[in-house]
């Protein structure tokens, strides 16, 4: 399977993206006002997250409603989580766009809301490498079966999933995840991601990534996405994997891993994490 996937390349039926691997997916649907899309979880446990818009999750009796938000620019958006085996259908009486991260999961967890003021707010690195991170479900934050979601939200010009790293191998120091990079860019405009690169030193592929775009990395190093001056850059990121352990341990690419030292001493961020107005 290719890691870059082109916006409208696995579109399938109701959804806009449909994809993953063995362990991971992600669906994004786009409803009209008064819309709704019936859903199985299966196997797999998933978050409903609105992208833009409002919309409410159903699951037998229960039901949730999600404010959302205008779009991925503008500030963090509750959530929904649906157990596996689930049968369950959203709605969504303005319409929007919603995306459906899974993960494969051998434990039934409760159906729930995960407010958008109980989401972690995180600043990264430094100087041209600051980016700002909302941990939606990171393996800390929000409880899942094997299943971490996040958003990071890069500004122009500035740098993110950097240093080049991994997380292929199940070890002390180093979580086995495969990894999902959903893609929005504000302003109409593009980004660039980098794939492979592995073993450290071999030359890497840049993908040219555009709004609707995805990017599977299921091992080896990735890294870094460039968002480009003028067009700042959102991607969701979904991880899962194989083992029992929910966490989130990566490696540097050790020819690179000596920029994140230079953080602490670096000036002022060159850029503000992108809010309002950028979509």
């Amino acid at each position: 399977m290719d890691g870059h996937q082109p916006a409208g390349s696995t579109a399938h039926g109701p959804w806009t993206v449909d994809t993953g691997m063995r362990h991971t997916g992600l669906r994004v649907l786009e409803l009209g006002p008064g819309g709704s899309q019936p859903f199985r979880t299966q196997e797999r446990e998933v978050i409903v997250l609105p992208l833009s818009g409002s919309c409410s999750v159903r699951r037998g009796p229960q039901e949730f409603e999600l404010a959302g938000r205008k779009g991925v620019f503008d500030g963090v958006s509750d959530f929904a989580y649906v157990p596996r085996r689930s049968d369950a259908v959203l709605s969504s009486p303005g319409g929007g766009r919603f995306a459906l991260a899974s993960g494969t999961a051998l434990r039934d967890l409760p159906f729930r809301r995960g407010p958008a003021e109980g989401v972690p707010v995180e600043t990264r690195g430094s100087g041209s490498c600051l980016r700002r991170v909302h941990n939606l479900a990171s393996a800390d934050d929000f409880a899942c079966d094997r299943l971490i979601v996040v958003e990071v939200l890069t500004p122009d010009g500035n740098w993110s999933s950097y240093p080049p790293h991994k997380h292929d191998e199940h070890t002390a120091t180093e979580s086995e995840l495969e990894e999902v990079y959903y893609f929005e860019i504000g302003r109409g405009g593009f980004g660039q991601h980098r794939l492979g690169g592995s073993p450290p030193g071999r030359a890497g592929e840049t993908a040219e990534v555009r709004t609707g775009d995805v990017v599977l990395v299921p091992d080896g190093w990735h890294g870094p996405s460039a968002a480009l001056p003028g067009y700042p850059m959102y991607y969701l990121n979904v991880m899962a994997g194989p083992h029992d352990e929910r966490a989130w341990r990566i490696t540097d690419d050790p020819e690179h891993a000596w920029i994140r030292e230079t953080w602490d001493a670096a000036p002022a961020a060159s850029g503000t994490p992108p809010t309002e107005g950028a979509s």
